[in-house]
């Protein structure tokens, strides 16, 4: 992967960022995003927030390559600390984390998602911490996928600010709301898979007389809901 050829993950992400974009790619990996997205004339401005010195540099000399310059910029910064209120930043992308760390990273910036920013998260892990967080904070999910790359499986999710904060049932926050209505083949074998790891770890707490523990009742419930969808 580089910043001409981008991973599957991070393709369907470009494929979500807005025409014109001023983005903020947080956590930003070499800056491959936002320079892909550049040098397509996709964006009009971006910057590509590291945390650690190491790839803050690799991400500079990426830029430099590619000779965007005047639209990216590579900034060293915890979190949202990478952008301040003069980069009018309209778009946001956080992709490749555990949903705790993105929920992290957004509690500890409010003022800088004063304005409404669209929300393009790809979390690895998590996924369910990151759909409470956008429904208490005004935020409305309008697309989301999923999908394998180099043995992993990721989701992505789209989120709009919206007026008030928005109602998701168990299942939707579990599962996801669009994803729900969708269940394309991709939602169908991850859900299917992860049904036989839990009726595994069921067969092995039968085995073992565990009925009686919570961790049995939490198993028999999730098997239960992935049921209730497929």
């Amino acid at each position: 992967m580089d910043s001409n050829r981008l991973s599957q993950r991070l393709l369907h992400v470009a494929q979500h960022v807005p025409k014109g974009a001023r983005l903020a790619d947080i956590g930003s990996d070499h800056a491959y995003l936002p320079v892909y997205l550049a040098k397509r004339g996709l964006i009009s401005y971006a910057v590509a927030g590291e945390v650690a010195q190491g790839p803050h540099m690799n991400a500079s000399r990426v830029i430099q390559q590619a000779n965007v310059g005047d639209i990216v910029q590579s900034r060293l910064g915890d979190g949202l600390a990478a952008f301040t209120e003069a980069d009018q930043i309209d778009t946001i992308t956080i992709c490749g984390m555990g949903g705790a760390l993105m929920v992290d990273i957004l509690n500890a910036s409010p003022a800088k998602l004063a304005t409404r920013p669209l929300l393009i998260l790809q979390p690895n892990i998590g996924m369910e911490l990151v759909r409470s967080w956008l429904a208490k904070n005004h935020y409305q999910i309008v697309a989301e996928d999923i999908l394998r790359d180099l043995g992993h499986v990721y989701e992505m999710m789209v989120a709009k600010p919206v007026a008030k904060e928005q109602q998701l049932t168990t299942d939707e926050v579990f599962f996801g709301p669009c994803l729900l209505q969708q269940k394309d083949p991709a939602f169908i074998e991850k859900w299917t898979r992860e049904l036989k790891r839990e009726e595994k770890i069921h067969a092995a707490l039968t085995a073992a007389n565990k009925e009686n523990t919570p961790k049995y009742r939490e198993v028999q419930a999730k098997i239960k809901q992935i049921k209730g969808v497929l």
